[in-house]
């Protein structure tokens, strides 16, 4: 009975494992020529209209962040930030039997660099 009842209790407590994170990130951007302009951002989660330089709070995704930029004097900026996956953090949720699903639906697990440099015409 002792056995059941602690096999029970285990089940119970890491049936459900997540990572605690945010569902945004910020991201430190600004253009390669120091100037000021707009951007528009967006992923399958979200679709920002973003001031440069700024630290927008984007939306987690395992896709690519796009971007599509225009400075004030003109200039035209387009590409894409890449998504990478925060290895530890995925880690402790594998070994909480929950094997990265309920993070890989959420895209919590993912992450954009912290700084980006977007370059300019």
């Amino acid at each position: 009975m002792r056995l059941l009842a602690a096999c029970l209790i285990s089940l119970f407590l890491t049936s459900c494992a997540t990572i605690v994170n945010d569902a945004n990130v910020p991201v430190a951007l600004s253009f390669s020529d120091g100037s000021t302009g707009e951007c528009q951002l967006s992923n399958k989660r979200v679709s920002l209209n973003v001031k440069i330089p700024s630290q927008p709070m984007v939306r987690r995704s395992d896709d690519a962040l796009k971007f599509n930029c225009k400075t004030a004097d003109g200039k035209t900026g387009f590409g894409s930030i890449p998504s990478e996956i925060e290895s530890g953090k995925l880690a402790g949720s594998v070994v909480f039997f929950d094997l990265g699903i309920t993070d890989s639906i959420t895209d919590k697990h993912r992450r954009y660099p912290s700084s980006f440099v977007i370059p300019v015409n």
